[in-house]
């Protein structure tokens, strides 16, 4: 994806630099973020370097640690740390203690969730339904969720596009733009409604849209 189509540009900590946070580190870059991973194993980290804007080793359980990240004004964080539950608790707290004020982080059980939730986490994700990839996706802020198919297809649910309100589906044209579908609009307050040609978009809406993964990017990084 070239620099002109990148959805977002802000940076992105990823603490923990296994299965999920490797996902989610590599999408969000891949997406245009500049992602600073933390990762306490010195090898896994070595592997990092050149494939993320900044990799460095180190145990994000330490509010030390932060010292020298405070001065990057990061606004999302991503703790994938799931081999410890103390040490997913204490990274995600040291990242509210900094004041980041987008921080999902990964449960492997329903008591870890409800602790993260305690502390103050913003998002809780659950690995076996919420992949890295996925979550990647939805921290990006218009995706409102993100189910992808083996074939590089997906169907999201966001919020739509500023060149869509106010207008019919085949006023704004976005099959033909974009070359995705929207299958569905939901108003406040009413149920989903099968989208036709004349279905009109109001800014308030959620769009259901179908498409090839790079289609649907593309329309989520219009304004």
């Amino acid at each position: 994806m070239s620099p002109r189509s990148r959805l977002h540009d802000e940076d992105v900590i990823v603490i923990g630099l296994g299965r999920f946070g490797t996902a989610a580190a590599l999408e969000l870059q891949r997406l245009g973020h500049r992602v600073y991973a933390l990762e306490s194993d010195a090898a896994t980290a070595e592997r990092f370097v050149g494939r993320v804007s900044k990799v460095v080793h180190a145990d994000a359980t330490h509010p030390a640690v932060f010292d020298d990240i405070r001065t990057h004004d990061f606004k999302l964080a991503v703790v994938g740390i799931g081999s410890s539950l103390e040490g997913s608790v204490l990274a995600s707290s040291n990242l509210l203690d900094i004041g980041v004020p987008g921080v999902w982080a990964k449960a492997i059980t329903d008591e870890h969730a409800k602790i993260l939730h305690r502390i103050g986490v913003h998002h809780v994700v659950r690995p076996e339904a919420d992949s890295g990839y996925r979550v990647a996706h939805l921290v990006n802020g218009r995706l409102l969720d993100y189910i992808e198919f083996d074939d590089d297809f997906a169907i999201v649910k966001m919020h739509p596009p500023k060149e869509s309100i106010g207008f019919t589906l085949a006023q704004s044209a976005l099959r033909s733009k974009y070359g995705v579908t929207v299958v569905g609009v939901k108003s406040p307050g009413r149920g989903f409604t099968h989208a036709v040609p004349e279905t009109k978009v109001a800014a308030h809406d959620t769009l259901i849209v179908s498409g090839p993964n790079e289609n649907l990017e593309r329309l989520a990084g219009r304004p």
